[in-house]
């Protein structure tokens, strides 16, 4: 492990060119995958992007007993690529040459055999997960319902062509032909139908290509296409009270848990604190009053900056907010959102006293873009799924774009 780290140290001075020698070295060698990949420039440097945000994250976790399960589960969406033995072999290849050339003198035989090993052990878990599966490499989901909410935000109602078996929390890959060759994870915001339809939220995102046509282009009767449902921002029913947190359209999965709730009512009190950048973001407010009226488990805090002040302000009234609450070491804590809200908002709780071992998210190595969910994790085959880009350490300081 030591020297994988080590090497990475070196690689991490030299991010720009080791990824670009990666590409360049992969469809050199294998000019057929480069069909997988989005064809505009700008949408590969985004690419380049993900793939070092991935090996940081591999990186850093190398240790945790999440990162093979997790691999497994990135294998088993993998297959909606159609992803045989001979790409998982191009890829170690080219990742093999990239690391060499970026490493210069820290680059020996020793190195290489660890880097060898290290990528077998993520290739053989991938495959493994995808062997595993029985369900189909991808789902066609026909639009039954888009209600849009301003100009930012669309709940899509879809209608999957076979049952799409998921567990509240969980998050899909979506793509549409609309914009080829791009998929993106968006939370499912419904817990599991009757009648099998699934609910996606989706944020607009600049220039996001994806969220924007989600948002402001597609419509019913548009077929979308559904990666396998992944994430373990799942409810854990434990006989101690529960807090939920959720930041913007990361209210899609804690919506997700509160449907199945509103079933299954608890044992224990719950509470839900939800944060927006205005009072209009607030898209679900009748929904939510209406639970909280009807339950008397549910207790309701909505956080928003006051008129005129900056959206960041949310955040420090949602810290002032929690502050004023007790019992944090009983709490089961729920947190979806932005990937840097986790993170402040995580820190906030365990100095607050919340047990690290209770508090539940979707982690990510930074912040991905076009991500209606608000995150979800990355793996070593990043660079394969065209998944939202993050930041990552760049040595010219240069801040990647949206999608």
């Amino acid at each position: 492990m030591r020297i994988l780290k080590s090497s990475f140290a070196v690689v991490e001075r030299r991010a720009e060119h080791a990824v670009k020698f990666f590409y360049s070295h992969l469809f050199w060698h294998n000019p057929g995958i480069r069909d997988l990949f989005p064809a505009s420039a700008q949408d590969m440097e985004r690419q380049r992007d993900r793939l070092f945000a991935a090996l940081t994250h591999v990186i850093a976790h190398l240790e945790d007993d999440s990162l093979l399960p997790y691999l497994r589960d990135l294998g088993r969406d993998h297959r909606k690529f159609l992803a045989g033995p001979e790409h998982y072999s191009a890829v170690g290849s080219s990742l093999l040459a990239a690391l060499a050339a970026t490493s210069g003198e820290a680059w020996n035989p020793d190195v290489e055999k660890a880097w060898a090993e290290a990528y077998q052990v993520i290739a053989d878990a991938m495959t493994a997960g995808a062997d595993e599966s029985e369900d189909p490499p991808w789902w066609d989901a026909e639009v039954v319902r888009h209600l849009q909410y301003g100009q930012d935000i669309a709940v899509l109602t879809l209608r999957p062509h076979a049952p799409l078996r998921h567990l509240p929390g969980q998050y899909v890959s979506v793509s549409s032909d609309r914009v080829p060759t791009t998929w993106r994870t968006y939370s499912i915001g419904s817990a599991p139908r009757p009648d099998h339809t699934v609910d996606l939220h989706v944020s607009r995102i600049e220039h996001g290509r994806l969220s924007n046509a989600l948002v402001r282009e597609v419509r019913p009767g548009d077929v979308l296409r559904l990666g396998a449902p992944a994430g373990r921002l799942t409810f854990r029913r434990e006989d101690r009270p529960v807090s939920f947190i959720a930041a913007g359209t990361g209210w899609a999965p804690i919506r997700a848990m509160l449907e199945e709730l509103a079933e299954h009512p608890p044992d224990q009190d719950v509470r839900l604190f939800v944060a927006a950048r205005d009072a209009a973001h607030l898209y679900d407010r009748p929904l939510i009053d209406a639970w909280e009226a009807a339950r008397d488990w549910l207790a309701v805090t909505y956080i928003t900056p006051a008129p005129g002040q900056h959206r960041n302000q949310a955040t420090d009234r949602l810290a002032t907010a929690l502050g004023h609450r007790a019992m944090w070491p009983d709490q089961d804590v729920y947190l979806s959102g932005p990937p840097l809200f986790i993170e402040a908002t995580a820190g906030l709780l365990e100095e607050l006293g919340a047990r690290p071992g209770r508090i539940f998210y979707d982690s990510v190595p930074a912040t991905g873009r076009d991500n209606g969910a608000g995150g979800r994790p990355l793996g070593f085959g990043e660079w394969f799924l065209n998944r939202p880009a993050p930041h990552w350490h760049n040595p010219s300081g240069r801040a990647p774009g949206n999608h």
